[in-house]
């Protein structure tokens, strides 16, 4: 994102929308706690009837009701408003792809106290919450990732289980690296019926992988691997290793001795596929994987929002050869294909 004056000239609208900026994270957190969006899609789209349905005052309800208009949550005509095209596919409850779990993660302690604590953060270079922030061994916390955020991950887990179908069709055995929810693993194994999924995550997040590969009905090809994936042993000759959301928690040194262990648990011509908020090369574009590079420094000790060079370069340190980066559709975050 770039700064561009406005033609009217200096305006302060950017400092008070960011001051005030925790009014949509409470607005929408208030709107979802209230069933507002579902209420809406179910036709109850006044003030008098958004009361009713949600349990609050009209007053209240036509007040949030406009504030999450003009945020661009809802739309307005009249006395009734209408979900937007993204409201409607993300925040009803009813919708396959519902997003309102994804706050109990996102709005969790680290998260919220460490930028509370930024300031620290900026200057010691890491978070302040704790020695290690959400990478605390057994952190509780990604039990609650886990469950939350299917409906954000499907996509990119189909995207990468149908490159992997196309392209790696004769996968047999595939390492899923704190796995979390699992669906990357899994969406594999149901496009590849023959192939054999191993699952690496703490115990207590293995439970929610265990769980999704039951109902999904893959479970007797769904094996687990619990412990840190730094000190657990992996088997050799994975025709897919999945890193997904990972590398970017750790400093470069600690992903490049990572991805060592890696290449020696890849068959040759096996293929490692890393998904990530990759900004370009100027780290400040697009916003939404630029972003991402606060949230690391926030929350953990030395994690950051690599670009695809660096990427390239630890791969290529590890004893890989070239990557390649590729975007995945309706995502926030870019695919790394990495041959063996």
């Amino acid at each position: 994102m770039t700064n561009k004056k406005s033609p009217e000239g200096p305006s302060p609208q950017l400092f008070f929308q960011t001051v005030n900026a925790h009014m949509r994270t409470a607005a929408l957190k208030s709107a979802i706690e209230l069933d507002v969006f579902s209420a809406i899609a179910e036709g109850q789209s006044t003030p008098k009837a958004l009361a009713q349905r949600c349990g609050g005052s009209e007053r209240g309800l036509r007040m949030l009701g406009d504030y999450l208009t003009v945020v661009g949550f809802l739309t307005k005509e009249g006395d009734r408003y209408r979900l937007t095209s993204d409201s409607e596919l993300f925040l009803p409850k009813n919708s396959p792809a519902y997003l309102g779990p994804v706050l109990d993660f996102m709005l969790s302690h680290p998260f919220v106290e460490g930028f509370k604590q930024l300031t620290g953060a900026v200057r010691k270079g890491g978070t302040m919450v704790g020695e290690n922030g959400t990478l605390a061994p057994e952190y509780p916390e990604w039990v609650t990732f886990a469950r939350s955020m299917v409906p954000l991950m499907k996509g990119p887990a189909e995207w990468i289980a149908n490159w992997v179908r196309q392209e790696a069709a004769g996968t047999r055995k595939v390492l899923d690296v704190a796995a979390g929810h699992g669906v990357f693993g899994i969406e594999i194994a149901r496009k590849i019926p023959e192939a054999d999924i191993t699952a690496q995550d703490w115990p207590n997040v293995l439970t929610v992988a265990r769980e999704n590969a039951q109902a999904a009905g893959i479970a007797k090809r769904f094996h687990e691997l619990p412990g840190s994936a730094f000190e657990v042993e992996f088997e050799k000759d994975y025709d897919v290793i999945l890193l997904t959301n990972f590398l970017h928690h750790f400093d470069v040194p600690t992903c490049d001795t990572f991805l060592k262990k890696v290449h020696g648990s890849l068959k040759p011509g096996g293929y490692v596929i890393t998904l990530e908020f990759i900004p370009n090369e100027d780290r400040i574009s697009p916003a939404p994987m630029a972003e991402f590079c606060l949230i690391m420094l926030a929350t953990t000790p030395a994690g950051d929002a690599y670009v695809f060079s660096e990427y390239d370069r630890m791969f290529r340190y590890a004893g890989f050869g070239e990557s390649i980066m590729q975007d995945v559709p309706a995502s926030n975050e870019r695919v790394i294909i990495t041959k063996k």
